[in-house]
C-alpha cells in the first residue's frame, strides 16, 4: 500500500499577511520567502527546519483550497532544541500571552512538554521540547 513520509509544506488562511508574517518571523524565528507559482502570483511562505507554511489571504485566497478556508481555525505543534524556560522569557519580551503551560503532553514519537500561544489570527500554536 503506497503512504506518506514527510510533512512537506501546509496553509494558514490568514487575515493580514503581513502581520502574519512579522509574528512568525519575530516570534517563532521563522524565515519569510516570497515565491512565484506557475501562475506569476506573489505568495509568501514561512520556512523552518525542511518544512514551510504557505500563507493565503482570507480575502482571496489561492486555487485550490480548502473547502473552507478559515483564519484561525489551526491547532499546530512545533518541535523546539529551546528551552520552554528561554521561550517564556521570549515570549514574555514580545507582549505574547502564554494561554497555558509548561505542561506535559503526547507528541507523535512521544513525551513532550509544551507552552500554548495564539498568533494574529487565533490558531492555536505549541511550542514543545521533547520530554
Amino acid at each position: 500500500m503506497p503512504s506518506v513520509s514527510s510533512l512537506d509544506h501546509f496553509v494558514l488562511t490568514v487575515v493580514d499577511v503581513d502581520r502574519t508574517v512579522a509574528f512568525y518571523r519575530d516570534v517563532l524565528g521563522m524565515v519569510p520567502e516570497q515565491f512565484q507559482p506557475a501562475d506569476g502570483s506573489a505568495r509568501w511562505a514561512l520556512k523552518f527546519g525542511q518544512q514551510k507554511i504557505n500563507l493565503h489571504p482570507a480575502a482571496k485566497p489561492f486555487d485550490p483550497k480548502a473547502d473552507n478556508p478559515t483564519p484561525g481555525s489551526g491547532d499546530l505543534c512545533f518541535l523546539s532544541n529551546t528551552p520552554l524556560a528561554d521561550w517564556q522569557t521570549h515570549l514574555a519580551d514580545h507582549g505574547v500571552t502564554i494561554e497555558e503551560g509548561p505542561i506535559a503532553r503526547t507528541g507523535a514519537t512521544g513525551p513532550l512538554v509544551s507552552l500554548y500561544i495564539r498568533d494574529p489570527d487565533g490558531n492555536l500554536i505549541e511550542i514543545s521540547n521533547r520530554a
